[in-house]
């Protein structure tokens, strides 16, 4: 299908800016997301430098064109039509921590495994409790990424706002700010970003000093407590929890107290592991999904009362009628 005249300017103003070859046209979606779900983007960039990054939105921006920054593809469920704009894959990947336990890292950066087992090697604590979590630094700000204190106790959430200390911005009109941690009004699976179109472009986080030992043990126990609820990516896509939690109760509680484990519409099951996850059984599509989404709020709502709210981000575009 021929592009748009915006488009094709937005392709030829991005190739100028980051160099021939480095645009996709029609390119799949489905193997950058880990729900492995969903059609391709008209045009997939790629920028490697916070340069390229803030380049690549200030032209599709100028331009009006339709866009979305995508990081580790977690979280998101791609509609079948894919996404008619240009996608930006967050490719930035550059952190580096000093002698005082200061961190700062682009919004790109891959929290589990590259940044976690850096710092926790040269001894300095505050992430080993995210690990095994998919997640860059851009997409643990916007969620507040978070998980339970270390066990036994378990007493409490470990929330990544514990330890930020500022981050720098591009705004909406172009301009590179900074903002402090008070900026991000943190909360449960919240922060100042899902009301803005601001774009991390790195962050500061304050570590403590730790043992090691005791760090990869939290690692240990951590990933084998995941293990054990979530279904491994490789072998079953997941997008994670597909509801907000709901206070007291759990979403994923009252979908079991449904007897909705194990339920499937096309390629689209309830996991067994966690009743609040979906997962790809190969063949899955966005509709199937959807679908089953559908099935479980109605059932919930039907038999407990409670009305669920999808968390993942619906991005691209759906069946008509499907359309979130």
């Amino acid at each position: 299908m021929r592009m748009p005249t915006s488009l094709e300017w937005v392709h030829e103003a991005l190739e100028e800016g980051l160099g021939p070859g480095r645009i996709m046209v029609d390119a799949p979606l489905a193997p950058l997301t880990t729900f492995q779900i969903g059609g391709p983007a008209r045009l997939l960039v790629e920028p490697q430098t916070t340069h390229e990054l803030v380049s690549a939105l200030r032209i599709v921006r100028a331009a009006g064109i339709p866009h979305f920054l995508l990081g580790l593809g977690a979280n998101i469920l791609v509609g079948d039509g894919g996404f008619d704009g240009v996608v930006i894959r967050n490719t930035v990947r550059d952190f580096e921590l000093d002698a005082t336990g200061r961190l700062r890292a682009a919004g790109g950066a891959i929290v589990w495994p590259d940044i976690i087992r850096h710092t926790t090697l040269a001894g300095w604590s505050g992430l080993e409790h995210f690990a095994g979590i998919p997640s860059t630094i851009g997409g643990a700000l916007w969620q507040n990424l978070h998980f339970l204190s270390p066990a036994p106790a378990r007493e409490r959430t470990v929330f990544l706002d514990e330890i930020v200390v500022s981050a720098r911005l591009l705004g909406t009109d172009g301009e590179v700010r900074e903002v402090d941690r008070d900026w991000f009004r943190f909360g449960y699976d919240y922060s100042m970003l899902h009301e803005t179109d601001d774009i991390v472009l790195d962050a500061t986080f304050h570590l403590t000093r730790s043992s090691t030992g005791d760090m990869e043990r939290i690692i240990t126990e951590n990933r084998a407590w995941r293990a054990e609820r979530h279904p491994p990516l490789d072998s079953e896509p997941s997008a994670g929890s597909i509801f907000q939690k709901i206070d007291g109760i759990g979403a994923g509680r009252l979908i079991d107290q449904c007897g909705l484990k194990g339920t499937r519409i096309g390629d689209a099951e309830i996991t067994h592991r966690h009743a609040n996850i979906m997962i790809n059984r190969g063949g899955a599509s966005a509709r199937d999904v959807r679908q089953l989404i559908a099935l479980v709020q109605e059932r919930v709502r039907r038999e407990t009362g409670h009305l669920l709210v999808p968390e993942i981000l619906f991005v691209g575009e759906f069946d008509e009628g499907e359309n979130p």
